[in-house]
């Protein structure tokens, strides 16, 4: 092959020379544009020179049996737009040059660019116009899915990696996607368990994929973290799914089980007609904001009395009392974070924004990949503790004296 095409270096002179020229931001980037491929050419030279043990143009080979043998050629694509190279070749086949490996098309801050966008949930075709117009760079559906691959290994220590011994709150809830499955497309559920650890931060434990959300799931995914680490939760908060606080218990026998009054309140005001809304929501809020459990049964009978002809939808607040009313049991500063599920939604929020612009997941794995990404990007801002965990660290040492010692007081 012919040599004429490489990208040749500058001298010092020439370099001088341009340089005195630059007169704009522009012609700087424009300038370090046309010296990416001449700086990478150079350097292919130098390593391929070390690894035969010989200059260009020297005696080949010095005996060693190994020579140069042309070049092939390879567009790398940089931030700085395509860099078109020239990559040597020997004749053994043994050369494997370090500055542009084997293989690799697309430089590594270019991968951390796309994954960072991935990451936001840009689609791949807004990832492509992206590139190409900042960086006048080429990057097809594939090559985003690949380079994202990459990312599979974390994913995995991520989701088996050791947990703390103590959850004082864990919040578990599930998000529905459609996926497609066998050439079908089917709806799947991601498990999501965001936990309050002894420090007082919050804290992902994980996410798993599998079909429609159910309690047996559930209990899987807790024993996973139970050999994870996880010893004790003091308070799990959840939403009303059918056989959930069968399925804690199961797993760690003296969890308090708290089911979301947000969620119960929603359930109950979706039978109730526009015209007496928001008088109910108001009556509701008298239970649940009630100083003492009895006060809170009693405000429960005089909403029964006010509104007697919606006695069916406040049935479910009786059958369903076990589960709703454990934090009266607290004082007002565990109340305010365990009677609802909001840190939990807030996060599945942040999901959903990331997530909206793919209807239809192509496999599980794609799935899992821009959950993990948005995961890592959203907990980067998690810096700060609970609002007043001194003072609920306190409390649960209070609450709970023999398990305080696994408790961090600071």
């Amino acid at each position: 092959m012919q040599e004429s095409n490489k990208p040749t270096s500058l001298s010092f002179e020439e370099y001088q020379e341009k340089v005195s020229k630059l007169k704009t931001a522009g012609d700087v980037t424009s300038f370090l544009r046309d010296l990416v491929a001449p700086t990478l050419q150079a350097i292919l030279e130098g390593e391929i020179s070390e690894h035969l043990g010989y200059e260009k143009h020297e005696q080949k080979g010095r005996g060693s049996g190994n020579n140069r043998n042309g070049y092939s050629t390879k567009t790398l694509r940089t931030s700085f737009g395509p860099a078109p190279l020239e990559i040597p070749r020997d004749r053994n086949g043994s050369f494997n040059p370090q500055i542009v490996p084997k293989y690799e098309t697309v430089q590594s801050d270019v991968e951390e660019k796309i994954v960072s966008m991935y990451a936001k949930g840009m689609t791949t075709r807004d990832i492509n116009a992206h590139m190409a117009d900042i960086y006048g760079v080429d990057i097809s559906a594939a090559m985003v899915s690949s380079i994202t691959d990459k990312i599979l290994p974390l994913v995995h220590e991520w989701q088996t990696r050791p947990l703390s011994s103590l959850y004082p709150i864990l919040y578990l809830d599930g998000l529905h996607f459609k996926v497609r499955q066998d050439s079908r497309i089917v709806t799947k559920c991601a498990y999501i368990i965001l936990g309050i650890n002894e420090s007082g931060m919050k804290d992902i434990l994980g996410i798993w994929i599998n079909e429609a959300e159910g309690a047996k799931f559930w209990m899987q995914v807790l024993d996973e973290i139970k050999t994870r680490g996880v010893q004790e939760i003091f308070i799990a908060c959840t939403d009303g799914l059918t056989g959930f606080a069968e399925a804690i218990h199961a797993i760690f026998p003296s969890a308090q089980i708290q089911q979301c009054i947000v969620h119960q309140v929603r359930n109950t005001l979706k039978y109730i007609p526009h015209k007496h809304r928001k008088a109910m929501a108001k009556a509701l809020r008298t239970i649940y904001t009630a100083p003492t459990e009895e006060a809170g049964l009693r405000a429960l009978d005089e909403v029964k009395s006010q509104f007697p002809e919606y006695a069916i939808s406040l049935k479910s607040w009786e059958t369903k009392w076990l589960l709703l009313s454990p934090f009266f049991s607290y004082p007002q500063e565990i109340r305010r974070i365990i009677y609802t599920t909001n840190a939990i939604e807030g996060l599945n929020r942040q999901f959903r924004k990331v997530t909206k612009t793919t209807t239809i997941f192509p496999h599980d794995v794609a799935l899992t990949k821009l959950l993990f990404l948005a995961a890592q990007d959203i907990s980067k801002k998690w810096n700060m503790t609970v609002r007043n965990w001194g003072i609920i660290v306190n409390q649960f040492s209070i609450l709970f004296p023999e398990k305080s010692h696994l408790l961090v007081c600071e």
